[in-house]
């Protein structure tokens, strides 16, 4: 989609981005400051934890996007949808403070802050922020960068030659899982954990594939022009975009090629 898809008036999007790096730039001290110290932490009805960490976080967040752009919607992981917003339909901010909070409590540096911007349901703008790396990955339309350098993926072809990334393998269950050890065995390399810190290796050239199942709109929206800016493909499992209504299934692959071969296995 091109800048003149945009419905939210003279703004571009590297005008988008530049406020997003902004918000980032305001996590990551936050993020910091609660990690690796003694956490209070709660259980969601996923059963995965939600610490302090996460609401402080997306709480600033939300006040920073209120306050530069009121008439946007906000879709965040711990407050969920901004009164009266219609994600589907106008601009919306889509957050998650802190993806990868298991590794964040176990003091794993491999946690990340997710932002996402979407027009009229469409992700247009997707920043990956590892605070305690210092790593950033950026992408728009045609465009995709690791810090400041051009992002790309290694364009791998082949699913036998594939490097296989999945966060929790123990996650796939049922048919899912016959679809995912399908998949896996065919692949030449497997490593696990990462949660959206795979999709950065990914953009970069340093894996080749990754599925997952699972996932939630704010687990994914900000992947999504990361990866096609740096030249992969990232869909559902039936090879559908990702939207905010996607079943949570995700086939994330360097090259069309490989993509359809991996779909192909995942199908059976």
């Amino acid at each position: 989609m091109t800048p003149a898809s945009f419905t939210t008036g003279t703004l571009a999007p590297d005008d988008i981005l530049a406020f997003a790096a902004e918000l980032a730039d305001a996590a990551r001290p936050l993020a910091l400051a609660y990690f690796r110290t003694p956490l209070d932490i709660l259980s969601k009805a996923d059963e995965s934890p939600v610490t302090v960490a996460d609401r402080t976080i997306e709480a600033h967040l939300r006040g920073l996007i209120e306050a530069r752009f009121p008439d946007h919607g906000i879709f965040g992981e711990e407050m969920g949808v901004k009164p009266g917003a219609e994600p589907d339909r106008g601009p919306v901010w889509v957050i998650d403070p802190i993806d990868g909070t298991k590794s964040f409590v176990t003091g794993l540096p491999l946690f990340g802050t997710l932002i996402a911007f979407l027009d009229g349901g469409v992700p247009l703008v997707g920043l990956i922020d590892m605070p305690a790396l210092g790593e950033r990955w950026t992408g728009l339309p045609g465009q995709a960068r690791f810090g400041t350098e051009p992002a790309r993926t290694s364009g791998c072809r082949s699913l036998s030659e594939a490097r296989f990334f999945t966060t929790a393998p123990d996650g796939f269950i049922g048919d899912d899982e016959a679809r995912y050890q399908r998949l896996v065995a065919r692949t030449a390399l497997r490593r696990f954990g990462g949660d959206c810190y795979a999709y950065g290796l990914l953009a970069s050239g340093h894996c080749d594939l990754i599925v997952e199942t699972g996932l939630q709109p704010y687990d994914t929206m900000a992947l999504v022009p990361v990866i096609r800016a740096a030249g992969g493909v990232i869909t559902d499992w039936d090879g559908d975009d990702l939207g905010l209504r996607s079943d949570g299934r995700v086939l994330a692959a360097a090259s069309p090629e490989l993509h359809a071969q991996a779909l192909a296995v995942l199908r059976g």
